[in-house]
């Protein structure tokens, strides 16, 4: 049988630059571990890369007509709304003949099926949590689109257009699978994105990684309860050093970056898994850049890992203050923040850091401590990363528990679509800075898009200009905030009219 699967157009709303990314670093290899399987048992897979190689919808309409898919798989990434542009391409590719069967998959459609089902009838079911196995058995049917109904993991609709949902367990093994397929696009970027994990062992109340490789109990009509206990499931060492010596072999690659959501498995196990991989890397020579917990962060681990090539690494600290960071369920501390800050920089690696600066619930209180923590752990001294601690919200997308405590407690407000959600902010205070500090950022990464690319050249004077900029959005958050502190109310005329003068002043630089 022959598989498509397609990597669509992709773009950020303007003003949506300086929040997350709009699915997780991980599934950016989600379509080459479905070909893979795919291709593993006999089958003929293909990825075509719309977002990497900038295609156009005619020019990927072409390719799968070239092609001829049995079936043609899209991994849908979310783009900050209903995307109408992608739902109008797959209903003319299905009116055309050219794909019998459209299969949806990735972390979006896992959580927002019923939504996507009904609004967009050209897919004739989306593959739940991880697509691997459940493409498989789509692939066994010689006429898959008569027996949907016989396959776990699929969400699709019954013959009376109801939609039915019906999870997969979870793959116990990552070590089991195949090696993903990788196209000639995502071997052309700097770094090639190797994953070792699978799922966290935490439960931060943003986040809905353990929710989509989770089974999870479906009521009758398609909802589905709270996830349970985590699954975080590792690939041994041995293995992933197998897949980093075939790249090095075929592609002559020694740059890679681990695409886990969490390193580092849930304790002195993890820890020791680590040092046994570091041990392996060290003889390779290789670069490699990770993500993880800052209570994962130890000494003897990460002098190792840098010994064996570690040179960059995420850590999500999320917040200066423990009583946020209960809030936001991350089950660590400022302490703990603190001391992993202090180890990374004893071994030459300054982290970039995941952090909340504003929550639903935040207080003024909360944002000087904030503040000052950034400060006081020397976290405001670099351009791009003071544009996105001093602004990054917490983002409610659904499948996270914060999702679902806002609106069990009536106060989420579903955006253009019933994936992403507010609950604004409690303190208006809180909203304006808020306000002020995302028009002046965003505005910033816009400016600077081009340059931060690579796709511009960047000023002779760029290090005086990026440290001119920094001071001055350190100033605007400071100076607002004691203004709010001191009983300052900011009126909507006086937001926009601050967030003109900031631009003018970006302009100006």
């Amino acid at each position: 049988m022959k598989i498509l699967l397609l990597e669509h157009p992709r773009k950020i709303a303007r003003g949506r630059c300086n929040d997350i990314a709009n699915t997780p670093l991980s599934s950016c290899l989600i379509s080459g571990y479905a070909a893979g399987m795919l291709a593993a048992v006999g089958h003929e897979a293909a990825i075509v890369e719309g977002y990497l190689d900038g295609l156009s919808y005619e020019q990927i309409r072409r390719q799968i007509k070239d092609f001829g898919p049995d079936i043609l798989g899209v991994h849908m990434v979310y783009q900050w709304g209903r995307d109408q542009e992608l739902f109008v391409f797959l209903e003319d590719i299905k009116n055309e003949g050219s794909a019998p069967l459209i299969i949806a998959y990735g972390f979006y459609p896992t959580f927002a099926y019923e939504e996507i089902l009904r609004h967009c009838r050209a897919v004739d079911a989306i593959i739940l949590g991880e697509p691997e196995y459940t493409f498989a058995r789509l692939a066994e049917k010689s006429c898959p689109g008569t027996a949907l109904q016989g396959i776990s993991g699929l969400a699709r609709r019954d013959g009376s257009g109801n939609i039915l949902a019906r999870r997969r367990e979870p793959l116990a093994d990552p070590e089991l699978l195949p090696f993903p397929l990788r196209t000639k696009a995502m071997l052309g970027l700097p770094e090639i994105n190797i994953e070792g994990s699978r799922g966290c062992y935490g439960g931060c109340a943003f986040c809905y990684i353990n929710s989509y490789y989770m089974e999870r109990e479906h009521t009758g009509r398609g909802k589905v309860t709270t996830p349970g206990p985590s699954r975080w499931r590792g690939r041994s060492p041995e293995n992933i050093t197998a897949e980093i010596d075939l790249l090095m072999a075929e592609f002559g690659k020694r740059d890679f970056y681990f695409v886990d959501p969490n390193f580092f498995g849930p304790g002195r196990q993890g820890q020791e898994r680590a040092l046994r991989l570091a041990g392996l890397l060290k003889e390779r020579g290789i670069r490699f850049g990770i993500e993880a917990r800052v209570n994962d962060i130890h000494q003897q681990t990460i002098e190792a890992l840098a010994e064996a090539g570690l040179r960059n690494i995420l850590v999500g600290l999320e917040s200066g203050r423990d009583e946020s960071l209960k809030r936001l369920n991350k089950m660590t501390t400022v302490a703990q923040n603190e001391k992993a800050l202090k180890i990374l920089r004893r071994h030459g690696i300054e982290p970039n850091v995941g952090f909340i600066m504003f929550e639903p619930d935040s207080t003024l209180e909360d944002l000087r401590i904030n503040f000052e923590f950034l400060q006081r752990n020397d976290l405001l001294g670099d351009l791009p990363i003071t544009a996105n601690v001093l602004y990054h919200p917490q983002i409610i997308l659904q499948g996270t528990r914060a999702y679902h405590k806002l609106q069990e407690e009536g106060r989420l407000q579903l955006l253009s679509t019933t994936y992403e959600g507010t609950a604004g902010f409690a303190n208006p205070r809180v909203a304006a800075l808020a306000q002020i500090m995302s028009g002046i950022t965003n505005y910033l990464f816009v400016k600077m898009e081009g340059i931060w690319s690579g796709k511009a050249e960047e000023p002779k004077s760029a290090r005086a200009i990026y440290a001119k900029l920094n001071r001055s959005l350190i100033k605007c958050f400071a100076d607002t905030l004691h203004q709010l502190e001191t009983g300052k109310q900011f009126s909507p005329g006086e937001i926009e009219d601050f967030v003109f003068i900031a631009e003018q002043e970006i302009d100006n630089m």
